[in-house]
């Protein structure tokens, strides 16, 4: 966020502090002053996740291959030029600032509902002006930029710091982000990413020298400003008293002070507090009449403002335990130490923020909240996560299994939740076919039988230990991706052969498929349900990450990968195919060898979900409202689509509107029993989508009562559960109107 409305007061009231320069001329510049040390940018790398992902399709998942060939491409450009690139990512989101986090977060929300609500009505994606991340896109960028040979760190305490504090120490040419909090901090130039011209290399300065001259402030007396108008520590609300005081006392002097002027009203209340103040010591100003609460906020708001005088390395620039220490009685010294570097150097995920802070978190995913069959991400990869924590808690192999282990702190978006607290989330141990393995031996240990153990961690986490059979048969990333999609199969009741078969073809389809032929990919229409399962599958990959960190990465983080295994439009091209009863060798491009390890995969993926009762059914869907069902859901939903149409182009502040109680879904849940798939496909090329739908009923087990039949998951008092139907299997209509069940189970 920044400091509010600094930015836009240089640029308006005072363009003489915002400079156009030419990034090659000042990397000329630093090398014809200083030879012993390369032009260096220190980048933002969460401010430019917008600016890098261009990709047409951004709704259906992202368009990954595309994206790194992007990133490539931005690269060489600086590396022409002869400027050298360090990247900084937030690693941890500080509880100084979880309550801005969560603001961001509830209005995400809101925007993602406006987005299925477009889709829905319109069977296409929305315009830019309603763009959101493709899940995971700042995850995967990390190491996406290592595998492009940049160097990468993950921050251990607030990013902009850690920037401004590298950037300063080494001497750097400038800091490329969008955060005018880098005005503040006495560091190297801000120059601004988003008017960046990467074919001459041009973009605005914005020079604290020269605002500091305009405003009548010194350098010193910026950190105090930023916290009077409001950031991310010091909310705005908070000192609106001081800047409405400040503002009547300014248009005393200057009566046609127009109300953007405010930064000129607060500097000079900042300046008239120092001055009256000279050999005042302390941070905040005793003139400053405010309470106690306030005055220790304002304090820590000027702190997180201050950089390191002295030298230091970048192991010194943050406390090694935020928590304090209170996984040390689970967790060696070797394994805290080892963690934190892996996570410092952008070469893990998860693992850093579990054992050293006790807390996870996880932003916005495309998820539709009136989607009653597909669970939110959160809950999905539940208890995956619960047997990574406890694999990563139990690390001594002496260590008591018996022995409670502390539970996790999980900041987890997704619709249910209203992230008023943390869900705290047990540990739960994995099955394991053997001993439990000692998180040293599978961190620090060598040999093949060592190998096997962390092969043998890694899918028992996810409850598919068979997938390991095929190591060495299969690419590892084909190996990820079924030990991926198998669970998702043992987790969604809803999940049917057509889905399967759509993430397993569009998997092996696409390392034979050029960025180029990608965005060639015509679809006809967009569903809403297979834009949901994009994200889930995508989301998944990063817990397969997760999980192979903690399992002593038996897998090359590489393989985990999104563009080795993932393509938004090439898979809801094949969901479309896959639920309009294509042939598997239209599925699969009629490509034998590609047709032949499709099935290879599909066999063992049926071969592991009987193993453990679950039997997938054919289900296609229709993939598309016809007019009457998109003018019924119209009718429906005035309130939520207003503006929904063709004309609507406001981004506005969403709110959160329809998020219901917070619900855990049980993994019991994901046993039930269905019909096996007709053993052909019905249907021909080119045939998208039925005209007649006839959902097959989903069984479960019942020994004293009748059978039940169940149209999905509903919400109710707080949990998820599947909603039953007795007797007859629920008409198409109500399947097609999602909405409809919950809101008569709210009423």
């Amino acid at each position: 966020m920044g400091v509010k409305g600094l930015q836009y007061f240089m640029e308006r009231w005072c363009p003489e502090s915002c400079l156009t320069v030419n990034l090659g001329d000042m990397a000329r510049q630093q090398i014809s002053s200083d030879t012993t040390t390369s032009p260096t940018l220190v980048v933002d790398g969460m401010a430019c996740l917008r600016h890098w992902y261009t990709c047409k399709d951004w709704v259906c998942g992202g368009q990954w291959k595309e994206y790194m060939s992007i990133l490539r491409s931005w690269i060489e450009r600086f590396t022409t030029a002869g400027i050298k690139l360090v990247f900084f990512f937030d690693g941890v989101v500080e509880e100084k600032k979880r309550h801005e986090w969560v603001k961001r977060r509830r209005r995400v929300n809101g925007e993602v509902c406006k987005v299925f609500c477009y889709i829905k009505l319109h069977g296409e994606q929305p315009g830019r002006n309603l763009f959101c991340l493709p899940s995971g896109l700042a995850t995967f960028t990390r190491f996406a930029l290592r595998s492009l040979g940049q160097e990468v760190f993950s921050s251990v305490q607030e990013a902009d710091y850690e920037i401004a504090s590298y950037a300063r120490r080494h001497g750097c040419m400038g800091i490329l982000g969008q955060d005018s909090d880098f005005i503040i901090f006495d560091s190297a130039p801000y120059l601004s990413v988003a008017k960046l011209h990467l074919d001459s290399l041009t973009t605005v300065l914005y020079d604290r020298q020269r605002l500091c001259q305009a405003i009548g402030l010194y350098v010193s007396q910026l950190p105090l400003l930023a916290c009077l108008l409001g950031n991310d520590v010091v909310p705005e609300e908070r000192m609106q008293t001081i800047r409405n005081n400040a503002m009547a006392a300014y248009r005393k002097k200057c009566a046609t002070a127009p109300q953007d002027q405010i930064v000129l009203a607060v500097s000079m209340l900042v300046s008239s507090l120092c001055d009256a103040e000279e050999n005042e010591t302390g941070l905040v100003p005793q003139s400053l009449t405010r309470s106690t609460a306030d005055r220790c906020l304002l304090e820590k708001g000027i702190c997180s403002y201050l950089l390191p005088i002295q030298e230091t390395s970048e192991q010194d620039d943050a406390p090694f335990l935020s928590s304090g220490h209170a996984f040390e009685k689970y967790v060696n010294p070797e394994i805290l130490k080892a963690c934190r570097e892996q996570h410092r150097s952008a070469q893990s995920f998860m693992v850093y923020n579990v054992l050293c802070n006790g807390l996870i978190e996880c932003s916005n995913s495309l998820e539709d909240e009136e989607e009653d069959e597909l669970l939110p991400q959160a809950v999905v990869y539940k208890t995956c996560r619960q047997h990574i924590y406890s694999l990563l808690l139990l690390s001594r192999a002496n260590d008591s299994e018996s022995e409670e282990l502390p539970a996790i702190r999980e900041w987890f978006v997704y619709p249910g939740n209203p992230l008023k607290e943390p869900q705290m989330v047990q540990p739960i141990l994995a099955s394991f076919p053997c001993e439990r393995p000692s998180l040293d031996v599978l961190w620090f240990g060598s040999g093949p039988d060592v190998s096997t153990l962390r092969l043998t961690s890694f899918f028992s986490i996810f409850n598919c230990q068979e997938v390991a059979e095929l190591h060495g048969a299969i690419e590892d990333f084909l190996l990820a991706a079924l030990c991926l999609v198998i669970y998702i199969a043992l987790q969604v009741p809803s999940l049917c052969s057509e889905d399967v078969d759509a993430y397993l073809s569009q998997a092996v389809c696409l390392s034979f498929k050029s960025p180029q032929e990608l965005q060639q990919i015509k679809l006809p229409f967009l569903c809403s349900r297979a834009v949901q399962l994009g994200s889930l599958y995508v989301r998944g990959l990063s817990h397969l990450l997760g999980a192979n960190c903690a399992s002593g990465c038996p897998l090359p983080n590489t393989a985990l990968m999104p563009w080795h295994s993932f393509d938004g439009r090439l898979f809801h091209s094949k969901y479309l195919l896959a639920h309009s009863a294509a042939k598997e060798n239209v599925l699969l491009d009629n490509n034998q060898p590609s047709l032949s390890l499709f099935i290879q995969l599909r066999e063992k993926l049926v071969q592991v979900c009987t193993k453990r009762s679950r039997v997938l059914q054919s289900r296609p869907r229709p993939t598309v409202l016809d007019q009457s069902q998109r003018t019924r859901y119209r009718d429906e939903h005035k309130a939520r689509i207003s503006g929904v149409d063709d004309n609507w182009r406001e981004r506005g502040e969403a709110t959160a509107g329809g998020w219901r109680e917070s619900g855990h879904l049980s993994s019991e849940n994901s046993r039930e029993t269905v019909q096996q798939r007709p053993g052909h496909r019905r249907g021909g090329r080119g045939q998208y989508f039925h005209s007649h739908f006839h959902p097959p009923t989903i069984h479960v087990n019942t020994r004293s009562r009748p059978e039940q039949t169940y149209s999905g998951w509903r919400h109710s008092r707080g949990r998820y559960q599947l909603a039953p139907r007795w007797g007859h299997p629920p008409a198409p209509e109500t399947l097609a109107h999602p909405a409809r069940e919950r809101r008569g189970a709210e009423d």
